[in-house]
């Protein structure tokens, strides 16, 4: 049984919902909706992980058994194309391989149905409350910084305009800050792992990134290292 308990807590927090039973999404975007979150969902894995690789949520609630593509592939692919935002797996499956499956592939929290709602909010709460503790959406290199809720890239305090693709390098190679990246990850990380290359396109976006990156009198962060690929070092 599912008991819905409403506050006035304000919160502008989006949560995607991605469960294929219409009754249970039902239920629990009127709960999330109650406490104040923007809520999103999808019926099926291939709809789920689109909206999730395409929208930033600060949380995704993801059913274990799915149509098209279940959940453990989806946090994997997720984990694999360095989208950090926590994950709640949902299961019908209670047991010890179930449970260490899906946090093994990357997700921050079980809960096996039936369960009730406010054990849900206690536990969305809690992820979100050790997400803020660590915040890996800011990270910072020297006087770089990335803010991924914010879509936002600072040098020095100034604003930088990054096209889609230098924001996905610059991503990369951040996240990897003081190693050397290959070239396929950057390239899978910003093109999808079927791009094939053919005009050299990984330079010319490392270059125009460098002009963005490495502005006059600041020293310079993004760095080649021959034969392999590149490396985001202060």
């Amino acid at each position: 049984m599912f008991l819905l308990k409403k506050t006035d807590r304000i919160s502008r927090m989006a949560i995607l919902i991605i469960e294929d039973e219409k009754k249970l999404v039902d239920i629990l975007k009127k709960a999330l909706k109650g406490e104040r979150y923007s809520v999103d969902t999808a019926l099926d894995g291939e709809e789920g992980l689109e909206k999730a690789l395409k929208n930033n949520y600060s949380l995704i609630i993801l059913d274990l058994m799915l149509p098209k593509r279940d959940g453990l592939a989806i946090c994997k692919e997720l984990r694999s194309r360095q989208v950090h935002t926590p994950i709640i797996m949902l299961t019908a499956k209670g047991t010890v391989e179930n449970r260490v499956s899906g946090l093994d592939v990357g997700a921050d929290d079980y809960l096996i149905k039936p369960f009730g709602i406010d054990e849900l909010l206690a536990r969305i709460r809690a992820v979100l409350r050790r997400r803020k503790t660590s915040d890996p959406d800011i990270r910072k290199i020297g006087d770089l910084i990335m803010d991924k809720r914010k879509h936002e890239v600072t040098r020095a305090g100034k604003k930088l305009s990054l096209t889609p693709k230098e924001y996905k390098l610059l991503d990369m190679l951040i996240i990897h800050q003081g190693e050397a990246v290959n070239r396929k990850q950057l390239i899978d990380h910003a093109w999808g792992p079927d791009f094939k290359e053919a005009n050299n396109e990984l330079n010319v976006h490392i270059r125009y990134l460098r002009k963005k990156v490495d502005l006059p009198k600041l020293k310079p962060l993004i760095q080649t290292i021959r034969g392999v690929g590149f490396v985001l070092r202060d």
